[in-house]
């Protein structure tokens, strides 16, 4: 979070959120695409309270708009954020299966967070069918950062509303080959109906765009001397 406050917010506090936009994907698509990309437009720590969530958590940085972007920030994590109710004794055994007559299959859904009503709509994943492990234990962060941006406010599913971007450190074992974050990723990207809904960039590349535009060459340096980019 530190890193995204220094890097985005910084960007958006001097109005300079479009050098992002010149940026492509590691897939070759535009980073931000048709996101309005403005100052007035971005904010970090969004709230998403489309999702029936009692305690709704928050995307790291999001562009709202017609076209949302949804910004995923990871540094030295292990992985791309994994469910935090399976394997909890809540009631998930980390499968998504029968658990009896009248029982939803995530007891998620049972408490009327809406993930399931939404993702066979942008997945390849059928609410009525059984998967075990569950598809969205490993990938729970990318799935719920495509829901927020493929759901609006009125429920209303669109695979062209926008999309997710993955910032990764190069460096991080998790996001190169073999690496669990790599992993998690891909495979939500193969699952997705709309592949283009997901996307990535290394923080490295942003940075290295930043010091050939010369911009905020204060935050490059400190950020050469304290993250080694």
């Amino acid at each position: 979070q530190a890193l995204a406050q220094s890097i985005l917010g910084n960007l958006a506090v001097y109005g300079l959120l479009t050098c992002l936009a010149e940026l492509k994907a590691d897939d070759g698509e535009s980073l931000l695409d048709r996101a309005q990309v403005s100052s007035e437009n971005f904010s970090m720590e969004h709230k998403v309270d489309t999702l029936g969530e009692r305690r709704p958590t928050s995307l790291d940085a999001y562009f709202a708009g017609d076209y949302r972007v949804a910004i995923e920030c990871k540094l030295t994590e292990a992985d791309v954020g994994a469910c935090s109710h399976a394997h909890k004794g809540e009631g998930c055994d980390g499968n998504y299966s029968c658990k009896g007559v009248g029982r939803e299959r995530c007891p998620l859904t049972e408490r009327g967070v809406l993930y399931w009503r939404y993702v066979p709509s942008l997945f390849g994943w059928h609410s009525d069918s059984d998967y075990l492990p569950c598809p969205l234990d490993a990938r729970y962060q990318l799935v719920r950062n495509v829901l927020a941006v493929g759901v609006d406010v009125n429920g209303t599913v669109s695979r062209e509303s926008g999309h997710v971007v993955l910032l990764y450190d190069e460096r991080n074992p998790a996001f190169r080959a073999g690496g669990r974050g790599l992993a998690a990723y891909e495979d939500t990207k193969e699952a997705l109906l709309e592949p283009s809904m997901l996307r990535s960039c290394s923080w490295q590349r942003i940075v290295e765009k930043m010091r050939r535009k010369e911009l905020l060459p204060w935050l490059t340096e400190h950020l050469a001397h304290k993250y080694g980019l």
